[in-house]
């Protein structure tokens, strides 16, 4: 896949004098920024400034341009459920309750600057008021997908030593059936309409909760949030963010690729539990004063989705690349989005045949980010030539860019694993063109080596979603007694082929991919499904396949 970072255009003029009024109050502990301040900071060409709260120094000074403002502006938040539910939030009223929600968590939850808890929550406005009090409070947020179950729950609240967790009704009984073997866990907080036994109601303490509020003074470097990696390996790791890398590190994410001004509203339909809600529904946007439009839906709904973007104004949509193969199935022709102007995505690549679907259809272009791009090197550490395969890595030299996260938490050996002589490691590899373009060939943990070749699953995915018969694909190793480990393609078929000789179909999308990629690439098993694993963001699993199939050779042998 070749990886190409387009700067885009700046719409708007309102760039650095805006920038002046956003930052000119609080001059005493973070000297006012325009643009270039930022890309100089980004850059680690300017020192970062030693104190910053991305809740009271970007979002209440949002706040208080909304008050200088004459004209009606787009709200911070905008919350619907698809059941007629509805909520908008202006960056003031957004500041109003999650000082609210701030003295919940230092009042009734007990907790103090520096404790830990746990959020469990689906998209619902709450999650965006914990997001917030936590930075006005200093309490570190751990978020969490609603897919986790009692053993993973357990799992993160030993490791993280959280005081508390705030969840629903639905994984309420989970928590509960580990609860007892977690000392650290003081207060359950439940985000419902009824009570619980034993648990704080969200709703009740809210309603109680004075609006006034102080925002602690943090530094840039104090830890803010923390992250549990997936665990493709071993257990899953604590990777800690601080309040410098996380609130001032995006700045550029929304301004640049994500291409936001005040006036857009964005959709992004990352799992709250997933780093991407972070980049999207947070901190890229409401750095620019975006509104963050939300869509509570269970999981995803083609034909909902379409709708949706043609009855509301979202001018920018961010998605897994799954939705966007999912989405080409449909006659977009046959939808008017008047206002959409800007597609995102992330998390993994977009297959090419999906990416012209896209665009002949909706005249519109997705934006791919990928965020470690900087030089291929090899096992010691040295610079590799162009042709070569190797790990993707940034050049750090003797500082750290404070973008990167802070540590994995508790495990120094794997924090200091990350880096190579003078290289940070990203876990994927590439190689490297003559022309200096990158070239993704997929994480360290996903490459295939087959008899000594080494296969990117991403290649031969692209290669089969080119074949009419596909629908979707997910590629993974297979043990091989001879040659060690084969490639195995998991298909989802088109409806409409599901009832061809599956044993003939194999056999033409096998021969397809030997033709549209080199042949040894080609998948040697290919399994067909109904569906594949993904996570509630649609970014297949591709570990879940993976692991199954070397279990099923430790079980039953090659």
């Amino acid at each position: 896949m070749k990886i190409l970072l387009e700067i885009q255009v700046l719409r708007s003029p309102w760039s650095i004098q805006t920038l002046y009024r956003l930052f000119h109050q609080c001059r005493k502990t973070f000297a006012p920024l325009n643009l270039s301040d930022y890309e100089a900071i980004g850059r680690c060409e300017q020192e970062v400034p030693e104190y910053f709260n991305f809740a009271g120094d970007v979002l209440d000074k949002w706040s208080q341009i909304e008050k200088e403002r004459k004209e009606p502006s787009n709200p911070a938040l905008w919350w619907i459920n698809g059941k007629g539910g509805e909520r908008k939030w202006s960056f003031e009223e957004l500041g109003f309750e999650s000082r609210k929600v701030a003295n919940v968590l230092s009042g009734p939850c007990g907790l103090q600057r520096g404790d830990r808890i746990i959020v469990i929550l689906p998209r619902i406005p709450e999650w965006w008021l914990l997001n917030t009090a936590c930075m006005r409070t200093g309490v570190v947020f751990i978020p969490g997908t609603t897919q986790l179950t009692a053993k993973d729950i357990c799992y993160r609240l030993l490791a993280s030593k959280a005081k508390c967790i705030v969840t629903i009704d639905e994984l309420a009984p989970a928590v509960d059936s580990v609860a007892s073997k977690c000392q650290f866990l003081k207060t359950k907080l439940i985000v419902s309409e009824s009570r619980r036994a034993e648990w704080l109601n969200f709703s009740d303490l809210f309603k109680a909760a004075s609006a006034v509020h102080n925002c602690v003074k943090t530094r840039s470097q104090d830890p803010m949030t923390i992250y549990f990696t997936s665990g493709t390996t071993g257990f899953p790791k604590m990777v800690e963010h601080s309040y410098g890398s996380f609130g001032l590190g995006f700045f550029i994410c929304g301004r640049y690729w994500m291409n936001l001004t005040p006036s857009d509203i964005v959709w992004n339909m990352s799992d709250t539990g997933w780093i991407k809600a972070a980049i999207g529904n947070v901190f890229g946007p409401w750095f620019q004063g975006t509104c963050v439009f939300v869509h509570a839906m269970p999981q995803f709904d083609p034909k909902v989705i379409l709708n949706t973007l043609c009855r509301y104004p979202v001018t920018t949509l961010c998605s897994a690349p799954t939705l966007y193969r999912m989405l080409v199935q449909h006659d977009l022709t046959r939808y008017a989005f008047k206002t959409l102007k800007h597609c995102l995505s992330g998390g993994e690549p977009v297959n090419p045949e999906v990416m012209e679907q896209w665009k002949s259809q909706t005249g519109l272009n997705i934006y791919e980010a990928y965020g470690q791009t900087e030089v291929i090197i090899d096992e010691k550490g040295s610079v590799l030539p162009p042709g070569k395969e190797g790990d993707i890595a940034i050049k750090i030299d003797a500082k750290r860019p404070f973008t990167f996260f802070t540590r994995y938490v508790d495990d120094p050996v794997k924090t200091a694993s990350t880096i190579r002589g003078n290289f940070y490691i990203t876990g994927d590899r590439g190689s490297m063109d003559e022309d200096g373009y990158i070239w993704f060939m997929g994480r360290s943990d996903d490459v295939i080596i087959s008899s000594g070749y080494r296969i990117g699953p991403f290649e031969v995915e692209s290669a089969l979603i080119e074949h009419p018969a596909v629908v979707e694909s997910a590629v993974v190793s297979s043990p091989d007694p001879i040659r060690g480990e084969v490639v195995k393609a998991f298909v989802v078929l088109s409806p409409s082929l599901k009832t061809q000789d599956l044993k003939k179909l194999a056999c033409e999308l096998q021969d397809h991919v030997k033709k549209v990629t080199a042949p040894y690439k080609y998948p040697r098993k290919i399994e067909f499904v109904e569906q594949l694993p993904k996570t509630i963001t649609g970014k297949i699993r591709r570990s879940e396949l993976r692991n199954k199939e070397f279990k099923k050779s430790q079980l039953y042998g090659p």
